[in-house]
């Protein structure tokens, strides 16, 4: 983790991408519906540079392409939170603490990750087993 990330908190970022809306007038777009896509598509950008195995530009103009890739996921992901009221931390912490649950150390570790496994608690997850 670099500097910026110790420093920086989810709520500057969050006030930083809603004055940057409120600055345009672009809130009226802002619907779930409408972000959750923009999500979607900003994700599709960045497996892009991806999509024919490993990425083919090299050094600081990769490194810069991910970068603005992955920010836009970003921006975008904390405008939908913005216009949905969720708490990020709340929702991070939780879906850590749910996932810890649903795979376990003692399955998913250094000694022990059969993909079969994780097949299973997906299939009884799905079906309310677990």
């Amino acid at each position: 983790m670099n500097d910026q990330d110790r420093r920086t908190t989810i709520h500057e970022l969050r006030q930083k991408a809603d004055d940057f809306i409120k600055a345009r007038n672009w809130g009226k777009h802002h619907t779930p519906k409408n972000l959750a896509v923009s999500i979607a598509i900003e994700a599709a950008e960045l497996m892009e540079h991806y999509q024919w195995g490993e990425y083919t530009v090299t050094g600081q103009e990769k490194d810069e392409k991910i970068k603005d890739e992955l920010a836009d996921v970003i921006i975008y992901c904390l405008y939908f939170a913005n216009a949905s009221g969720i708490d990020v931390a709340d929702a991070v912490k939780n879906k850590l603490a749910h996932a810890a649950e649903k795979y376990p150390v003692e399955t998913f570790n250094q000694e022990s990750d059969d993909p079969k496994d994780y097949e299973n608690i997906k299939k009884n997850y799905r079906h309310g087993k677990a």
